[in-house]
């Protein structure tokens, strides 16, 4: 008897465990359209590429409940390419998104590993390339970093609970640099409200010697952050802010609000972009010791036609600050004037097809010094100042 109320209190202490508050969930996006760039270096290129309107992924995601309001919370997130099946972000397992922290409902959550800043989380949300235009409706060569082109390893980030709307938080990420504290560290900060029909979002991002071979505010190569982006054609050098490269820091400011009036949303957002206390290169137009700043406007708007259609068109500027060399001899900064008109539609709540075209026209001189080609974000720059791509793509979500 004794023997068999003993086996019945273990089962039961078993029982408790196993119905304590878990989960483990599988997700994913795969993300695959067809192409066409009217100018790639020059010519002509139709394709097919991966993950434009959302990068196509698969991850892991975790919680378990300890009790007391907390618990322990995790992400493990993949990228990948459809077309050939190769890892995303440098070759990265886990290249998007890796950590793991504790999440109280009253007070908000805390986790540790490679994970995005406050602007990516407070204002790119308030981009069109966030929302309907993918990657390729992003401001020139993603310059603010709205589109989420670059990761922080080795953060530790902060995310507030929802007080009515309102929520703020802030990352930190440590160089690892022996007897230089500062050296490769990134901080940022971040606001957001959101109540009813209007959207708002603050943020703020700086980033110590961000070109840094093995830094860590970078897509996961070794190749250069600043100098390389990973387009549909491959590693091109990035003449919009690569001359830059030898920045000692990168800032953003970037802001945005959005208002919607029954099916229609319009937006707006703002980022100030500088590349400060330049080192000695050849490849930049501007002196030792002085600063290259942009300034991006991005005005927005969608139309939500039934609850399975929808269309938007954007507006983008970009103004490069002029130069004023020592000799006396000025050169102005490169401005790109982008447009962006796209349409999405919903077979089902997993799965849509959508069409969208960029056009960018560039003026001024690059980061080079030379003249300012149309440099759409992802794709080859153009071999002048006009480019245009167009897709057709189709989303499925699991």
């Amino acid at each position: 008897m004794k023997k068999s109320l003993l086996a019945l209190a273990a089962l039961g202490a078993f029982a408790g465990v196993a119905h304590a508050q878990s989960s483990v969930t599988l997700y994913g996006i795969i993300d695959e359209g067809f192409n066409i760039n009217t100018n790639a270096g020059g010519k002509h290129l139709y394709n097919l590429s991966s993950g434009v309107m959302q990068g196509s992924r698969f991850g892991l995601r975790g919680a378990e409940d300890l009790g007391g309001g907390l618990k322990a919370v995790f992400v493990l997130e993949n990228g990948f390419d459809v077309n050939n099946g190769k890892l995303g972000q440098g070759g990265l397992m886990f290249g998007r998104q890796a950590y793991v922290g504790l999440s109280s409902a009253q007070f908000g959550t805390v986790t540790l590993g490679r994970q995005y800043d406050s602007v990516v989380d407070y204002v790119g949300p308030l981009e069109a390339g966030d929302q309907w235009g993918g990657y390729i409706a992003a401001h020139p060569q993603d310059l603010d970093n709205f589109n989420n082109a670059y990761r922080t390893n080795n953060t530790v980030k902060f995310t507030s609970a929802n007080y009515a709307g309102l929520t703020f938080g802030g990352t930190y990420s440590f160089g690892g640099q022996a007897g230089n504290f500062s050296a490769n560290q990134i901080w940022s900060l971040g606001a957001g409200y959101n109540n009813g029909p209007l959207v708002l979002g603050v943020g703020y991002l700086n980033a110590r010697t961000p070109n840094a071979f093995g830094g860590i505010f970078n897509t996961g190569s070794t190749s250069s952050p600043l100098t390389g982006t990973s387009g549909v054609t491959g590693t091109t050098f990035n003449t919009v802010y690569g001359g830059f490269a030898s920045a000692n820091t990168y800032q953003v400011i970037g802001a945005g609000g959005a208002y919607t009036f029954g099916a229609a949303t319009f937006g707006v957002t703002y980022s100030n972009v500088s590349f400060r206390n330049l080192g000695t290169t050849s490849a930049s137009i501007f002196e030792r010791g002085t600063n290259a700043t942009f300034n991006n406007v991005e005005a927005n708007f969608k139309y939500q036609f039934t609850p399975a259609l929808l269309a938007g068109f954007a507006f983008d500027y970009t103004d490069g600050n002029s130069v004023t060399r020592a000799n006396g001899s000025s050169q102005s900064g490169a401005k790109y004037y982008q447009y962006a008109l796209g349409t999405d539609y919903f077979l089902s709540k997993r799965t849509d097809v959508y069409v969208i075209g960029v056009y960018q026209h560039a003026s001024g001189n690059d980061s080079t010094g030379g003249s300012a080609v149309a440099s759409i974000n992802g794709l080859t720059p153009s071999s002048n100042e006009n480019q245009f791509t167009a897709r057709v793509g189709i989303r499925h979500k699991f």
